[in-house]
């Protein structure tokens, strides 16, 4: 395949010289490329790969390059966000770089320069050095942004801290984070109440925003911040940053959907590398205003939304916390041209009812991940987006893909005619161990398309898109390094996410490690499954996982639904769910509850769904199940329960 890819290549720039020099159109170089290379012996199936695939290899290969020369050059430089950040406010110092949403005040970009400044002082006076942690709790706002970039100017690396944790998972986040300080917003002093006992006696604490309860902060014996840096200099703080491009800036927390969460550690370098890909390729322009519902502590919200704004210029209106009621409302209102969405925010918008709003936008561009290929179409066709720029990584990963060219379903691709250029692959592992499947040399085995694998990414930490800063925990890190995969001795990031490659090198999401289920000897997708139920329910939160049934091999399947109080039709759904699915992935058992548990960024927590499984005496909610002898779903009660598990009666 190599061979044949280097004689392609040469062949095709042969020819395009050819006609270059002869002034014939391009089209005559490729048409004489592809001659020649049936010449050679190739056959006609790679042809057609390769055909399928150029133009959107070439405009990839076009936004690498130009990310990959700009990561040197701010490597060789020296650079920082920070200083990066100085060049765009010296071009544009009163544009509007942030919008809050909740209070209509709009930031230019030399306020929040300034707002960083007095920030960076506030930190020097605190006597912070390079390397030390500062926890950030506090709600999505402009506010916290220039917290962290601020502290980031004198070294001083923020812990943005999921304003939704409580109690253990607080406490967990704040102290693998080793953090001195932690500034909280007003509205989390109970919070912080909560765990003050078990915080380290060092602690110091900053509450910024009015105080309800007086009370509460004193006890906790937190310093008011706001005044602190009302009376902050403004100017450029007289310190020179030490850190390099590839040093820590700050650290975010992965959403913790299978244990606590880890800290994932984000290198200035890293930083930039999100934003740019997102900023060469879907599109964005420097006249641009973002609307921006994601949570700050999010690296999709906090780096490929607010990083558009810091590095190229761009506007960013921030919501403090997502609406679908709202959301085209203020996008017409803040005259938007691009969104951000993820998870399941694509779905809940379609499941709204139709408003002038969403006529009257002027939104050219949706850029996010998990969109589901179940409402991909249909939210482009209702909501007229000319784009989407679908992408798939981690916060930590080395391994990002996106979608370039707007390929329906697809989270990013491989190319299949210089598969080297990017290392990255789909192996095989065992499905129920996830264990990586070896060959005879002891190196991991590559997935041929149409067989699903898990995501991996050759480590090289000299070159800034193939590093791997792991985690504050050493432990979590090792976990994710896998050896000898591509070549004898190299290194791997292993994600954990299965894919399944088309012919073409697309790619598309399957499952998390452990979420797909085996029942009546057929794998089941859970995340397929969710997004059929989804819109059979028109387009109700469905949570699907797998429960076990003692006596029974594999593991049935089961449904929570989100009825909201709306009744479900039993009959009209089972009919429904049979046309649209085969025998062996109807649910066994449906749950009707109030509502799903999301994590922030709306992926969907099973974890206590899966403890409770069918028992109708764990749970209030509703429970059905498949009756296999009268084809119904039937209420569960204990009774029905106890002939389950003790095989009186067969699913």
């Amino acid at each position: 395949m190599a061979n044949g890819v280097l004689r392609y290549l040469l062949v095709c720039v042969c020819s395009l010289g050819f006609t270059w020099l002869c002034s014939l159109p391009w089209a005559w170089g490729l048409l004489s490329g592809l001659a020649l290379h049936i010449a050679w012996g190739r056959p006609w199936r790679f042809l057609y790969v390769a055909w399928q695939t150029i133009k959107r290899d070439l405009l990839c290969l076009a936004a690498i390059l130009r990310v990959k020369s700009s990561l040197y050059w701010h490597q060789r430089n020296h650079s920082s966000i920070p200083s990066l950040f100085s060049r765009v406010v010296a071009l544009q110092p009163h544009k509007p770089a942030l919008i809050n949403e909740a209070t209509g005040e709009v930031w230019s970009f030399k306020d929040l320069q300034e707002r960083c400044h007095a920030v960076a002082h506030w930190a020097l006076k605190q006597g912070w050095v390079e390397g030390d942690v500062v926890a950030l709790y506090l709600q999505s706002c402009p506010l916290l942004v220039s917290l962290w970039l601020g502290l980031a100017m004198v070294g001083v690396e923020a812990a943005l801290i999921n304003h939704n944790l409580r109690q253990s998972s607080l406490l967990h986040c704040v102290g693998v984070s080793r953090a001195r300080a932690m500034v909280y917003g007003a509205e989390l002093t109970r919070a912080v109440l909560d765990v003050k006992a078990s915080l380290e006696p060092s602690m110091v604490l900053f509450c910024m925003g009015s105080q309800e309860d007086e009370e509460a902060r004193s006890s906790l014996a937190a310093d008011h911040l706001d005044p602190m840096l009302a009376c902050s200099p403004t100017a450029s703080p007289p310190y020179t940053l030490c850190k390099g491009f590839n040093d820590r800036l700050f650290l975010i927390y992965t959403s913790g959907t299978t244990g606590m969460p880890k800290a994932a550690i984000v290198v200035h370098s890293r930083y930039y590398r999100i934003a740019a890909f997102g900023f060469h390729s879907f599109g964005l322009r420097g006249d641009d205003v973002i609307y921006n519902c994601l949570p700050l502590y999010h690296s999709a919200g906090s780096v490929m939304g607010v990083g558009q704004c810091l590095l190229f210029g761009l506007t960013v209106v921030i919501k403090r916390k997502f609406s679908a009621s709202c959301f085209w409302d203020d996008c017409v209102t803040y005259k938007c041209t691009a969104i951000q969405y993820i998870g399941e925010i694509c779905r809940y918008l379609l499941a709204q009812e139709i408003r002038p709003s969403e006529a009257k936008h002027q939104v050219r561009v949706a850029i996010g991940n998990g969109l589901r290929p179940s409402v991909w179409e249909e939210f482009v066709k209702r909501f007229r987006i000319r784009r989407v720029g679908e992408f798939y990584g981690a916060t930590e990963c080395n391994c990002s893909l996106i979608n370039i060219d707007g390929k329906v379903g697809a989270c990013g691709f491989i190319s299949r005619i210089l598969p080297n250029f990017y290392p990255v692959r789909l192996v095989r592992v065992q499905m129920d161990s996830m264990d990586l499947i070896r060959n005879p040399q002891g190196l991991c085995i590559p997935c041929n398309p149409g067989e699903p694998g898990v995501l991996v990414g050759r480590i090289d930490q000299t070159d800034p898109l193939r590093r791997f800063d792991g985690y504050v925990d050493r432990e979590s890190t090792a976990h994710k390094i896998a050896h000898s995969v591509f070549t004898a001795g190299d290194s791997a990031y292993v994600s954990g996410d299965m894919l399944v490659m088309d012919e073409l090198g697309y790619m598309y999401f399957t499952d998390r490690s452990g979420d797909t289920f085996r029942w009546r000897g057929e794998n089941v997708s859970t995340t397929e499954l969710e997004g059929i139920l989804s819109g059979l329910l028109g387009q109700a939160d469905v949570a699907v996982y797998g429960v076990s049934v003692p006596g029974v091999e594999g593991k049935a399947g089961m449904a929570a639904i989100a009825n909201a109080g709306r009744q479900v039709d039993m009959g009209n759904f089972l009919r429904a769910a049979k046309k649209a699915l085969p025998s062996y992935a109807l649910p066994v058992f449906l749950r009707l509850t109030s509502h799903i548990d999301t994590t922030g960024t709306f992926k969907i927590l099973k974890m206590r769904l899966r403890q409770e499984g069918y028992d109708p005496e764990l749970s209030t909610d509703l429970i059905y199940y498949l009756n296999s002898g009268t084809g119904c779903y039937e209420a569960l009660s204990p009774r029905r329960y106890c002939d389950i598990t003790e095989g009186r009666e067969r699913l």
